[in-house]
């Protein structure tokens, strides 16, 4: 399976923050061995979206429960890939500007339908209320990393492989942290540059954040990125420093030194989004 050159947001819950049968399938499920590498995830699950929505279906279909699984000072913590949301919200982006009788051809209204009212219930919280689960516990950005992640980590945490066979870049802190950092960042975006578009973007990023259990992790991967870049490339990746640095400038007042790490990362990163047109 290729790369796929994306990024990925993740959270991981401890299993008290599911009710007694989630509790006892990801028990179940981690002790059979079934649990999926973050370096084999983003294939599988591209694979099991494209042959969902192939042609034909005449329902959303029921895939398999799959989650990436972390084990923290002898906790289990579990990141679900929500797959049946996924996969509901890329039939109804799938109608997204295109005339009926192709959108049709595509996704039957009837499906749309279906998936409309998946994603509603979703997001409405029935779900949580009902299975005592969040919403969808994994974030992908392709092409580069989103700026407001960066905000939630520190680049002291840091996880860097650059073996042969095994190149990995990400980011890991506890819940608590993040929720630190990004209220912080909010305090000093709405002082200084107001509601803009960063802003927004932080308090999304905030608010996500809110509606796990505080004891969970969180984690910045780089997943397919890495092969993007060298070995030298990834030991000198400061993004997360280069943000920090530009919050404390603004927070003093300090707007070229803000610019500067800004415009440090914005370059960066939009060499790896020029890519995409080479690809």
């Amino acid at each position: 399976m290729p790369s796929l050159f994306a990024s990925y947001l993740r959270v991981y819950e401890p299993l008290t923050a599911f009710d007694r049968d989630r509790q006892a399938f990801w028990r179940r499920y981690v002790s059979e061995g079934r649990a999926v590498a973050p370096s084999e995830g983003p294939g599988r699950q591209r694979s099991a979206v494209i042959e969902a929505l192939g042609a034909g279906w005449t329902r959303l279909p029921d895939l398999p429960e799959e989650a990436y699984v972390l084990e923290v000072d002898d906790t289990l913590l579990v990141c679900p890939w929500n797959l049946r949301i996924r996969v509901a919200e890329a039939a109804l982006s799938a109608r997204d500007g295109v005339p009926a009788v192709l959108a049709d051809a595509f996704v039957p209204s009837v499906l749309a339908g279906q998936a409309k009212a998946v994603v509603e219930d979703w997001r409405s919280g029935a779900r949580v209320l009902e299975h005592g689960v969040p919403r969808v516990h994994e974030q992908i950005a392709t092409w580069g990393v989103p700026l407001r992640w960066f905000v939630l980590v520190d680049a002291e945490e840091r996880e860097l492989v650059t073996r042969p066979g095994r190149r990995e870049l990400r980011y890991r802190t506890e819940i608590s942290k993040a929720r630190r950092r990004a209220s912080r960042a909010l305090s000093v975006l709405r002082k200084t540059v107001g509601e803009a578009p960063i802003t927004e973007a932080v308090e999304e990023a905030a608010r996500w954040l809110e509606e796990f259990h505080p004891r969970s992790m969180v984690e910045l991967d780089y997943g397919g990125l890495v092969d993007l870049l060298n070995d030298e490339t990834l030991a000198a990746d400061d993004s997360p420093g280069l943000v920090a640095a530009g919050l404390t400038g603004l927070s003093k007042g300090e707007s070229e030194e803000a610019s500067a790490a800004y415009d440090r990362l914005v370059a960066r990163w939009r060499a790896i989004q020029l890519l995409e047109r080479c690809n």
